[in-house]
């Protein structure tokens, strides 16, 4: 056999596997490779969502509601808006804002949903900005972890998992009425 020919042959097989190889896959957040993300996908809200320090007050279905709070946070150059939530214990998930007139303090749904600040943070507080869980299906005991989904107004969606602490506050009255009496 031919030397040059052998190395020849050699050269376009190696070169031919390598070309074989595809793009290189891009790492994700925890920095491993994932192996089906296209390497030019355009990031979305949800790439830069956080939450620290998130929880849910307890409650049970006979209380009618209750809210989730943390630190909802974006790691992005650019403002994000969430426009919804959903839990699968509340047949209804609203974002809500407490609005204080005088000495009453009453929770509404926010308009417009929850901006978080570019490279910023949300606090979801009591008395405050939250995500309110309401009808109730099921109780939430202190102890329990349960997952929340965000979805962002470019139509992402994220979700995360939070524990279920007991917490006697944040009893505003709720504006829109019929959704049981425990408040949040």
């Amino acid at each position: 056999m031919n030397p040059t020919r052998t190395w020849a042959a050699t050269a376009l097989l190696a070169l031919s596997l390598t070309a074989c190889g595809g793009p290189a896959a891009s790492p994700d957040a925890t920095g491993a490779a994932d192996e089906d993300a296209p390497s030019t996908a355009a990031a979305t809200a949800a790439d830069s969502f956080g939450v620290t320090d998130p929880w849910v007050k307890a409650a049970t279905a006979d209380d009618g509601m209750t809210a989730v709070f943390g630190e909802i946070t974006n790691g992005s150059d650019a403002e994000v808006t969430i426009v919804s939530a959903s839990h699968d214990a509340a047949d209804t998930v609203e974002l809500h804002e407490v609005v204080t007139e005088g000495a009453d303090s009453t929770m509404r749904e926010k308009d417009g949903g929850f901006v978080v600040p570019a490279g910023g943070g949300l606090p979801l507080e009591p008395g405050a900005d939250h995500i309110m869980l309401m009808d109730l299906t099921r109780d939430l005991e202190p102890g329990d972890e349960t997952t929340v989904t965000v979805e962002f107004s470019d139509g992402s969606t994220a979700e995360f998992t939070a524990p279920v602490k007991e917490y006697a506050g944040a009893n505003e009255e709720y504006e829109g009425g019929g959704h049981g009496d425990g408040g949040h």
